[in-house]
């Protein structure tokens, strides 16, 4: 029997575990909050969709019953506060570091051979904490920020070309930040033709500039956090692990020598399988997408700083 625990029942980890439950991705599905009643109902309204949609997936949820969530084989954390209008994901570290450490070991304590999926914000950060934390192998800890990114990435390029969405390939690498994230314009694809032989440079800077800040514009015409796309790139994520499609996404990993990088969590092209992420896409970047990757790093290393300033690392 397969498993998957997530951990939070706000917008996105209900829309992650709705997400799981539709496409039977796993036996059981465990929504956990701290809020009485919330993962419970949320759970119940789920399960009364199953007849509606077709599922057989058993959602169950609970109230800060870890031992709910025992044997899970993977685990999704959504917990933290969400992003208000004008707020960084970076502001965001003080509250949520504190919240994602506690989830992280007591997670362990009942499924200690779990694979983590990371993503509550700063998700680089956020990443990189749970796995100094838990000294979990690095493939067993993801951040889902790039599965994200590449979604809206590819919904931009859909628009700007006038196409199915379906057909468009393309990835954004660094840092999950409105400033970090990288968009490949060379790499990006529709139906095998490269985009930059289809739109002017003009359209595809716009498609950039819109994906990076693809975040900030929703939270500022919803008053909080994206989740319909957050909790299903989550579940792409968890989808591609259990059922082990050895799918090549973009997430946040720890990086030991590749794209020359070290002690450091952050977006590249991962291949994803049953053992968590089991190998790095080296895309072997231009001189200029180098720079920016460079830049990227050196942004998350800085916040990273944070955690030690505050000593929970």
């Amino acid at each position: 029997m397969t498993k998957v625990t997530v951990v939070g029942a706000g917008n996105v980890g209900a829309t992650c575990a709705n997400v799981l439950a539709f496409r039977e991705v796993a036996d059981e599905v465990v929504m956990l909050d701290v809020k009485e009643g919330v993962s419970e109902g949320k759970a119940i309204d789920m399960n009364q969709t199953a007849q509606l949609l077709g599922f057989n997936t058993r959602i169950k949820g609970v109230t800060n019953d870890y031992a709910a969530t025992a044997d899970s084989d993977v685990v999704v954390i959504t917990s933290g506060i969400p992003r208000k209008p004008g707020m960084t994901r970076e502001e965001l570290i003080g509250v949520n570091a504190g919240i994602v450490k506690s989830v992280a070991e007591n997670i362990l304590k009942y499924s200690p051979n779990a694979i983590l999926v990371i993503i509550s914000n700063p998700m680089d950060t956020m990443t990189y904490l749970a796995s100094k934390v838990t000294g979990l192998p690095k493939n067993r800890v993801i951040g889902m920020g790039g599965a994200l990114d590449s979604s809206r990435f590819k919904y931009y390029l859909s628009q700007a070309l006038q196409c199915n969405p379906n057909e468009v390939e393309g990835m954004v690498i660094g840092g999950h930040g409105d400033t970090t994230m990288i968009p490949v314009i060379r790499l990006a694809t529709y139906k095998g033709i490269p985009v930059s032989g289809l739109l002017p440079k003009e359209e595809l800077d716009k498609v950039v500039a819109d994906t990076m800040v693809g975040g900030a514009t929703l939270t500022g015409l919803l008053g909080t956090s994206a989740w319909y796309a957050p909790g299903a790139a989550g579940a792409a994520v968890v989808e591609s692990i259990i059922h082990d499609q050895k799918r090549v996404i973009p997430c946040c990993v720890t990086l030991d020598g590749e794209y020359s990088k070290n002690d450091i969590c952050i977006g590249v092209p991962v291949v994803l399988g049953k053992n968590g992420w089991e190998k790095i896409v080296d895309l072997k970047l231009t001189a200029e997408e180098k720079d920016k990757f460079d830049a990227s790093a050196a942004a998350v290393h800085k916040t990273n700083d944070i955690l030690r300033e505050l000593k929970v690392v």
